[in-house]
């Protein structure tokens, strides 16, 4: 029996247990999203109640999830996403048992979980057991921590492994409020996206609140020993106890950061800010959760120099998390607006060649991505709308939407001058609060703002080829820092064969050194390798980004010093970002291949499904 007849049976069954005749109902008809099954134009959720124990025994998580909900035109049946949750049963309202069925396994969508409902249903409780291997929850064991001691469990929801540990309409068009309370191990602390405790207590239990409605996306929990440091009346940090000072230094400007960017773009709607420091196998660099950031421990660089992400992170609580891409076609809404206002915050806080060395190494990596997606037969992902249908939304996790989406829009503010630009973005932000945006939508919010208050009308051409055309404009902005100018100085005199000379660097910020790095000629000898490692002292570097940038030169140029490095790096972390130039250098050559093989079946145990969701294809 196929899932639409299936389907047609619980409509049914539904519709004999119907009133005569029911009021009418406004129709809000929302875009259909490609990677759920979920149908919000008939039914959809408003709030969750989530109540839950931990188990690291079993790596299982047991739960109970009651959906508040919301019927048009009394459908019969309200449809979840799920993926490889074992649903034990599921009831409505006041625990009255109800029919449900699970469609056949989709290896991206998951199944879809059909519940049949009655025209005067207001809750669905959906009672479940995740899955040891439920593709959002990574379960590290003692040894995988910095204490060394206790267990750890962090989830990761985007693009769509929500559905994974909670069965949700897992769609980022879909927003819901939220409270929880969560059983863990007495020894380890509950937190999620939400109002956090500070400290463990001696139940193990732990309640939790969303006021404000998100999507889910944005549901995140972390389990662990951790212990929590102020920044201030409004913001701190969690980490482990070993890191919890050191990450506490690091995120000095948390509270100036909040300030500067509600300077901006108006006030900060979450209430708290927090950042916790996850352990190393955490596949991103950052991850917005609201009220609480995750975070990678490879930002901890001892210099502050790697804080601009969490001013994106930080920017994601307006771009993102308050208006929010309707569909993953859509993701560079999210990033692309996230980008520009990180980089008004660094500039802010730090001046304007701050800023702009951190736009030149976005413009370089932008290059670099089109370069690589083009080469692999990808062109149509160098658009910024894209056609994700029947392909994995991380798919579109790229520079393209990040950095293009970036450009795009100064080069909007630079056409027109900034003051004109904040006034949209402020505008945009308050008034598409709590909703979702799609690109038409975005095009016919700006045209209407730059018309009505400017009397500007911007053109079509100009989002056509940014927006639907492949590749970058050629008159695409062009960021310039002296800071930058003066590194290539420095790269002018190494190639005109005058010696690198430290004096020349010892002022040098990250950045700067990145610059250098990304600048080298493509292929160096064995001397010359030497020469430029003794300048920088690359290989005992502790930077992850250095040695990420490093790394990719010395296996390009067969310099053996670094191979240690490199494999202990590739073991021991887990951000997605670094793992996939060192990766790809290597598979490059047939030796390289076989030495990143062997490097992977190591590591693969510390990373987390998004990061072997990618390399097992790539490597494997």
């Amino acid at each position: 029996m196929n899932i639409k007849t299936i389907t047609a049976l619980i409509v049914v069954a539904a519709v004999m247990t119907r009133c005569a005749t029911q009021p009418k109902q406004e129709t809000i008809v929302m875009k259909k999203d490609p990677h759920s099954y979920s149908r919000p134009n008939e039914a959809k959720v408003t709030h969750l109640s989530w109540k839950a124990s931990v188990d690291f025994d079993s790596k299982k998580i047991s739960g109970t999830a009651k959906w508040k909900i919301e019927q048009q035109g009394n459908p019969g049946v309200i449809v979840f996403d799920s993926k490889g949750l074992s649903i034990a049963k599921v009831t409505l309202d006041n625990d009255e048992a109800t029919y449900f069925k699970i469609g056949q396994k989709n290896e991206i969508l998951g199944e879809e979980l059909i519940v049949s409902i009655k025209p005067e249903t207001k809750a669905v409780s959906i009672e479940y057991v995740t899955d040891p291997s439920a593709e959002a929850l990574q379960w590290l064991s003692a040894q995988q921590t910095a204490g060394k001691k206790f267990p750890f469990l962090f989830t990761q929801s985007q693009a769509i492994l929500a559905r994974s540990w909670v069965p949700s309409q897992d769609s980022p068009g879909i927003h819901f409020t939220y409270d929880a309370e969560v059983s863990v191990p007495k020894d380890l602390l509950a937190l999620m996206s939400a109002s956090n405790p500070q400290q463990k207590n001696e139940t193990g239990t732990y309640k939790f609140e969303m006021k404000q409605p998100i999507s889910s996306y944005l549901l995140a929990l972390a389990v662990g020993d951790v212990s929590f440091k102020p920044i201030s009346n409004r913001s701190g940090v969690y980490a482990e106890p070993s890191l919890v000072d050191t990450a506490a230094w690091e995120f000095a400007d948390l509270e100036k950061m909040i300030a500067g960017a509600e300077e901006l773009y108006g006030p900060y709607a979450w209430e708290r800010y927090d950042v916790i420091v996850l352990p190393p196998s955490f596949p991103f660099g950052g991850m917005e959760n609201p009220r609480l950031t995750f975070a990678t421990p490879t930002i901890l660089s001892g210099d502050r120099s790697l804080t601009s992400l969490i001013a994106h992170e930080l920017a994601h609580s307006w771009s993102g998390n308050l208006v929010t891409n309707s569909t993953w076609n859509d993701f560079w809404l999210n990033e692309g607006f996230t980008v520009y206002f990180e980089t008004r915050i660094m500039e802010k806080l730090y001046g304007k060649d701050y800023a702009e060395m951190l736009a030149s190494l976005n413009l370089q990596d932008l290059k670099d991505e089109i370069e690589s997606l083009n080469a692999a037969n990808l062109s149509a992902d160098t658009k910024l709308l894209l056609n994700l249908e029947g392909r994995s939304p991380d798919d579109g996790v790229t520079d393209i939407a990040y950095n293009k989406g970036y450009y795009f829009l100064r080069s909007i503010e630079e056409a027109h001058g900034r003051d004109k630009f904040d006034a949209f973005l402020k505008s945009y932000f308050t008034e598409n609060a709590f909703k979702s945006m799609d690109t038409e939508g975005f095009k016919n919010y700006i045209t209407s703002y730059y018309q009505t208050n400017f009397n500007i009308g911007l053109k079509d051409s100009t989002f056509n080829k940014w927006i639907v055309t492949e590749g970058l404009p050629a008159d695409h902005p062009q960021p310039s820092s002296t800071r930058f100018k003066k590194v290539d100085e420095v790269l002018a005199s190494w190639k005109a064969e005058k010696p690198l000379d430290a004096t020349q660097s010892k002022d040098w910020s990250t950045h700067e050194w990145l610059h250098f790095l990304k600048n080298l000629p493509e292929t160096l000898t064995q001397e010359q390798m030497k020469a430029v490692d003794s300048f920088g002292n690359f290989s005992n570097s502790g930077n992850s980004e250095i040695i990420t940038a490093w790394g990719v030169i010395s296996i390009r140029n067969n310099y053996a010093k670094m191979n240690p490095k490199i494999e202990s790096f590739l073991i021991n972390t887990g951000r997605r970002k670094f793992l996939s130039p060192l990766y790809n250098e290597m598979l490059k050559t047939e030796d390289g291949r076989r030495r990143a093989k062997a490097i992977y079946d190591k590591a693969r145990p510390n990373y987390h499904f998004v990061a072997t969701n990618t390399f097992d294809k790539l490597i494997k």
